[in-house]
């Protein structure tokens, strides 16, 4: 028998038009989940940083690597991928197909920021704690290569840098510079991953790592 939604959540909402309305595409209805998307981010963004804060003792640029990842495009995809919400996303004729990366992702925060409304902050701590594996962050790989690249060329290098992404038929694909001269180039399935994939290439041609 498949789950409800709530099921699927572990929150019961008193407001069932809050929750519909977190699921909600703009190619659907006006009344969608944006508004609420823009809260839930900056709800995550301290409630990650709250429980990093309390549980790590490692320095401010690590745990900024940590929430960074935590809340992080990619990341919110796989939270929605393991919640298993694509066939509860309400969406218009126009939105066919599998739904992109970002839309979950926004999704996400969302559901985040109509839990806050329709019960308590608390209430969303308990949603994220369950679903974020935030108590594994000594295990978590960092992956953010723009950040990394940046740091390596302005310590060794006098130089500007710039991504040149543009859409294509399968995705994005970004090149890299510095001043003029282009050290790399990588594809992604958006612009963030084809970006980050162009900055993972870059590292491994000027630092041999």
């Amino acid at each position: 028998m498949a789950q409800t939604l709530e099921e699927k959540i572990k929150v019961k909402f008193k407001n069932q038009s809050l929750i519909k309305r977190a699921l909600t595409h703009a190619s659907k209805s006006p009344n969608n989940y944006e508004r609420l998307e823009f809260l839930g981010d900056s709800i995550l963004d301290f409630l990650v940083g709250d429980y990093l804060f309390k549980n790590c003792d490692k320095d401010e640029g690590f745990l900024t690597v940590m929430r960074s990842h935590y809340v992080s495009e990619s990341y919110l995809c796989q939270v929605f991928d393991k919640l298993n919400l694509a066939e509860n996303v309400i969406k218009g004729k126009s939105m066919s197909g599998q739904l992109p990366k970002a839309v979950k992702a926004d999704i996400i925060e969302a559901i985040i920021a109509a839990i806050y409304l329709d019960s308590s902050l608390e209430e969303a701590k308990r949603f994220i704690e369950r679903n974020f594996e935030l108590e594994k962050f000594d295990s978590v790989k960092d992956t953010n290569y723009k950040s990394k690249l940046q740091e390596l060329v302005q310590a060794g290098f006098k130089c500007a840098i710039k991504y040149d992404t543009v859409k294509t038929e399968k995705g994005f694909y970004s090149s890299f510079y510095m001043d003029e001269d282009l050290i790399a180039s990588a594809e992604g399935e958006d612009k963030t991953s084809a970006e980050q994939n162009c900055a993972q290439k870059a590292i491994k041609i000027l630092f041999k790592e």
